[in-house]
């Protein structure tokens, strides 16, 4: 006699977990509203708020020709509570007024330009994303008198705008280990213009970068000219151990970066040993033996250095990976930025 039939079980079939949304590269989305003031006739007119687009300028603008121009990048940041907040946003604006009397531009007043940050986020406030992102803000100031003899003459009119571009996590697939090739002969900027937050400088380091990528397979360069240690194209650089940052000292040659000073600070505050100082490719070296290294920057906050590469030779740093050091001073830092832990220092302005 043949047994009934028994009816098979149903299968049981998992979903596949929902992918990560693919989010646009850092900085080529912008928010809907941009804030702008004109400065002629020896005074800033009012700031405007309008439609982010397209600009008139005329071909004979003091920029176009002698590149007299100046910015700033800094976050806000969208905590649990729905507040948006600014990450140092004072320091930023010192930093960008600095630029401008470097460089001979009419200077807008700080607490016009925090005013016109501020506009910024509230009329971008829907776009602020939630962590792990943040809304990245882009003053930019640049001469418009238009005259292609004013080589030797500071422009006398200008235009400050602020934009602002959501961004997501930047390490959305994890942090991957840089190579950093060692540039020990050419500087990144003329000295005069080292601690100058000016698109020259960038332009000069896009050749040599490009360069050591297409050579080296180098994600940036790290310029030592003579030998001593300064930054990167787009980066502050430091040497790690427990307890222990090694980084260039304050000189006229490199950006002070507000998040390196940010990540100093708060290494001091946790009892870390912090030399602030010149030093060389051969001490760089002997401490890649048993150290990390890491780039500072406000895009990244903190990215891990997997490889150095100099004069040919490949010298790897914590076993080619992103050390444990750098990891633990980033995400304490993002902590503070988020809303997570303490702000000890006055770092977050509530919009």
């Amino acid at each position: 006699m043949t047994p009934p039939a028994t009816a098979a079980a149903p299968l049981k079939v998992t979903p596949p977990s929902p992918a990560a949304p693919v989010r646009p590269a850092f900085g080529t989305v912008l928010a809907p509203t941009m804030v702008v003031a004109r400065f002629r006739d020896g005074k800033w007119g009012a700031p405007e708020s309008r439609p982010v687009g397209p600009m008139e300028i005329h071909p004979a603008a003091h920029v176009l020709h002698y590149a007299s121009s100046c910015f700033e990048g800094f976050k806000a940041y969208r905590w649990a509570d729905g507040s948006v907040n600014v990450f140092r946003m004072d320091r930023h604006i010192q930093r960008m007024l600095q630029s401008t009397r470097a460089l001979v531009l009419p200077e807008p007043d700080a607490a016009q330009l925090a005013q016109m940050i501020r506009t910024t986020i509230e009329q971008n406030r829907s776009e602020v994303p939630e962590a792990p992102g943040a809304l990245y803000l882009r003053p930019i100031l640049f001469g418009t008198t238009p005259n292609i003899g004013a080589a030797a003459t500071p422009a006398d009119e200008a235009t400050l705008v602020v934009l602002a571009s959501p961004v997501w996590d930047y390490f959305a697939g994890g942090m991957k280990p840089l190579r950093i090739f060692v540039e020990d002969q050419n500087s990144r900027t003329a000295s005069q213009t080292g601690r100058v937050k000016t698109g020259g400088n960038y332009a000069a380091a896009l050749g040599p970068t490009l360069e050591a990528r297409k050579l080296y397979k180098a994600d940036q360069v790290l310029f030592a000219p003579g030998g001593e240690v300064q930054e990167t194209g787009a980066a502050n650089f430091l040497l790690l151990r427990k307890g222990h940052i090694l980084t260039r000292g304050l000189d006229a040659t490199f950006l002070h970066g507000v998040t390196r000073d940010s990540l100093l600070t708060m290494a001091r505050d946790d009892g870390y040993k912090v030399e602030e100082r010149i030093f060389d490719v051969s001490e760089m070296l002997e401490w890649a033996r048993d150290a990390e290294a890491a780039l500072s920057g406000t895009a990244a906050v903190l990215a891990g250095v997997g490889v150095l590469i100099h004069r040919g030779k490949e010298y790897q740093l914590s076993g080619g990976d992103v050390g444990p050091t750098t990891l633990e001073l980033r995400q304490k830092l993002v902590s503070i930025q988020r809303g997570e832990i303490a702000d000890r220092h006055g770092w977050l302005t509530k919009i």
